[in-house]
């Protein structure tokens, strides 16, 4: 009868003790998940856009008649250097400053998406090379002419807080290379391609950025061939 009676108050004990652990258990676990929340939040990831899948138009009969071209490579001197920063302005704010998105860029700075773009849309009009190549016309036994392009403008202009369009403007020089009087300035150009965007947002910015690259492009292919290039 005395055994049951000692059992029975270890039981007790032990079990007050456990009751005792348990608030102190909940409040070590509360301090933990309070710790966590305090953590900073991981830093949200970029969306990344390019101009897009494209196909280069067949060569036809007529596009192999056409001399071919050395495409230097091409610069960005209305932009920062070097970045990838999707740019917008605010007209009805103020115009000339450059906005960048915080989380949407380019896969590639501007320039390089354009190259990229201009090697596909006239690549199958007529051969392109690269401006380490070194290559002469057969009939004539000169350089082949040497195709510049600059990147003036490449931004989603905002009209109004709901309204925006994509700003394309491209200078493009073709320049002749003579071996005895120098370089010779075939035609210099400016092309501008305006297209609304279907939202006011990035991902609208860079549908409208892309179509207005390719009427840009397609406007500098009449050029050239109106050059008998």
């Amino acid at each position: 009868m005395q055994r049951t009676r000692l059992n029975a108050g270890a039981a007790s004990r032990n079990a007050g003790v456990r009751g005792a652990a348990r608030p102190l258990a909940l409040a070590a676990l509360l301090l933990a998940l309070a710790g966590c929340s305090a953590l900073p939040s991981p830093p949200a990831q970029s969306t990344r856009y390019d101009l897009g899948l494209v196909e280069a138009a067949p060569v036809s009969q007529a596009a192999v008649q056409l001399p071919p071209l050395v495409l230097a490579d091409v610069q960005s001197p209305g932009l920062p250097e070097g970045l990838s920063s999707m740019y917008y302005r605010l007209a009805y704010a103020n115009g000339q400053e450059l906005r960048p998105y915080q989380h949407a860029r380019w896969s590639q700075p501007p320039a390089q998406l354009v190259q990229q773009r201009l090697r596909a849309r006239l690549g199958g009009q007529r051969a392109l090379l690269g401006s380490q190549d070194s290559v002469s016309l057969p009939s004539q036994n000169l350089p082949v002419a040497t195709l510049r392009v600059d990147v003036e403008e490449f931004s989603q202009v905002f009209d109004s807080a709901t309204s925006s369009r994509g700003v394309v403007q491209l200078r493009a020089s073709l320049i002749g290379a003579q071996t005895r009087i120098g370089n010779i300035l075939l035609g210099q150009q400016v092309f501008t391609a305006q297209v609304p965007a279907g939202t006011a947002d990035a991902a609208g910015g860079a549908r409208a950025l892309a179509a207005a690259t390719d009427d840009a492009l397609a406007q500098m292919n009449r050029w050239l061939q109106g050059l008998g290039h």
